[in-house]
C-alpha cells in the first residue's frame, strides 16, 4: 500500500520509481539529440503530415516511397532548397525525421506503460500520481507542439520558425528537468544545509543553464552556427555587423544570425561567472563538491562550443555540444536540489 503519511512512497518502490525515471531522462536526451541530428541534416520537413498513429509505419515498397516524395515536392524547401534532389536523398533525410517521431511515440509507451503498472501494484501516492500524470500529459502536448513547429515550414517558408523550434525544445528541457527533479526527489540522499543566498544561487544558476539552451535553439534554427567562426571576437568585432538592423527592435534579438550567436556567447560568458561564483559561495558552507560539478560541466561545454564554432558546427560536434548542454543543466539541478536552506 502507498503511504499515508508521506508524500512519498515506501523506499523500495522509491527506488524503483526514481530509477525509472532516471531511464526516462535518457530517453527524453536521445530524443533532444535526435532532433539536433534532424536539424543539421534538414531533415525535419521531409514528412509533411502529422499521422499520431499510421505514421509509425514507414513506406514499404516503391509506390509508398514515390507518394511521399511527391508529397514533399509540394513545400517550398523542396522548390527553393533541394528542387532535383533524387528519391535516394530524399530517403536519407526521411529516415531522420520517422526515427525522430518514432522515438517520441517510444518514449510515450516507456511512461505510460510502467506508470500503469506502478499505480495498478499501488506503488504511488495520492500526490505522486498526480505529478506523473502531469508530465505525461505534457509528453503528449510536446508532440502536438512538434507538429505546430513542423507546419510552420510548410507554406511561407524553406525551414520551421526558430521562435517555435526555441518552443519546442524548451518544452522537452522542461520535460527532462521535471522527470529529473522527481527522480531525485524519490532517491534517497542527505541534503546538505546551506544560506538560502547559496540555495537561491544553486536555481538561479539553473535556470541560466535553461536560458542559454533555449538560446542556442535560436542558433540551431537560424543555422548561425556556421557563421562568424572565430572567436573570441566575431569576425574581428566584438558587436558582430548586422547584430541590429537599421531600425532596431527587441524582436531583432532574434532574427539575425549575428545576433542569435551573440546572444548565445555573451549567455556563456555569464554561466561561467555564474558558475565560478557559486563554486567560491560552496566552499565556504561545505557545498564544494556539486558546485565543482558544475564548474567542471560548465567549462568543458564552453570549450566544446568554441571548438564547435570554430570548426562550422560540423554534426558530431553539434550533437556533443547539444549533448553537452543536458549534462550541464542535470549538473545545476542536482546542485540545487541537494542545497536544504537553513531555517531562520
Amino acid at each position: 500500500m502507498a503511504s499515508t503519511t508521506s508524500s512519498l512512497p515506501p523506499q523500495k518502490s522509491a527506488r524503483r520509481i526514481a530509477l525509472w525515471l532516471f531511464f526516462m531522462c535518457g530517453l527524453v536526451a536521445a530524443m533532444v539529440i535526435v532532433g539536433g541530428a534532424t536539424r543539421l541534416t534538414d531533415s525535419g520537413l521531409s514528412i509533411v503530415e502529422w499521422r499520431p498513429v499510421t505514421g509509425a509505419v514507414p513506406p514499404l515498397n516503391e509506390a509508398d516511397w514515390l507518394s511521399e516524395f511527391e508529397k514533399y515536392k509540394t513545400i517550398p524547401e523542396y522548390e527553393e532548397v533541394n528542387f532535383g534532389m533524387s528519391l535516394a536523398e530524399f530517403k536519407k533525410i526521411y529516415w531522420w525525421e520517422w526515427g525522430h517521431r518514432l522515438l517520441g511515440r517510444i518514449i510515450g509507451f516507456a511512461f505510460l506503460l510502467p506508470l500503469i503498472f506502478f499505480a495498478a501494484t499501488r506503488q504511488l501516492t495520492r500526490g505522486l500520481s498526480f505529478k506523473l500524470a502531469g508530465l505525461f500529459v505534457l509528453g503528449g502536448l510536446q508532440g502536438a507542439l512538434g507538429w505546430w513547429m513542423v507546419s510552420s515550414g510548410l507554406a511561407d517558408r524553406v525551414d520551421v520558425s526558430q521562435y517555435r523550434l526555441a518552443a519546442h525544445l524548451s518544452l522537452a528541457v522542461i520535460l527532462f528537468a521535471a522527470m529529473f527533479w522527481l527522480a531525485l526527489d524519490l532517491w534517497p540522499q542527505k541534503k546538505i544545509e546551506v544560506s538560502k543566498r547559496l540555495r537561491l544561487g544553486a536555481l538561479i544558476l539553473a535556470g541560466g543553464v535553461f536560458a542559454q539552451m533555449v538560446l542556442g535553439a535560436f542558433v540551431a534554427g537560424l543555422r548561425a552556427g556556421r557563421t562568424f567562426n572565430t572567436w573570441p571576437l566575431m569576425d574581428g568585432k566584438f558587436f558582430p555587423d548586422g547584430y541590429f538592423r537599421e531600425h532596431p527592435a527587441f524582436h531583432d534579438l532574434f532574427e539575425t544570425m549575428a545576433a542569435v550567436q551573440f546572444n548565445h556567447r555573451i549567455g556563456a560568458y555569464l554561466l561561467a561567472a555564474g558558475a565560478v561564483w557559486f563554486y567560491l559561495a560552496a566552499r565556504k558552507q561545505e557545498y564544494e563538491p556539486r558546485a565543482r560539478l558544475v564548474m567542471a560541466a560548465v567549462g568543458f561545454q564552453i570549450a566544446l562550443g568554441i571548438w564547435t564554432v570554430l570548426a562550422a558546427t560540423p554534426i558530431s560536434l553539434g550533437l556533443l555540444h547539444q549533448a553537452g548542454a543536458l549534462m550541464v543543466f542535470a549538473a545545476a539541478l542536482y546542485a540545487a536540489h541537494g542545497a536544504k536552506p537553513i531555517a531562520a
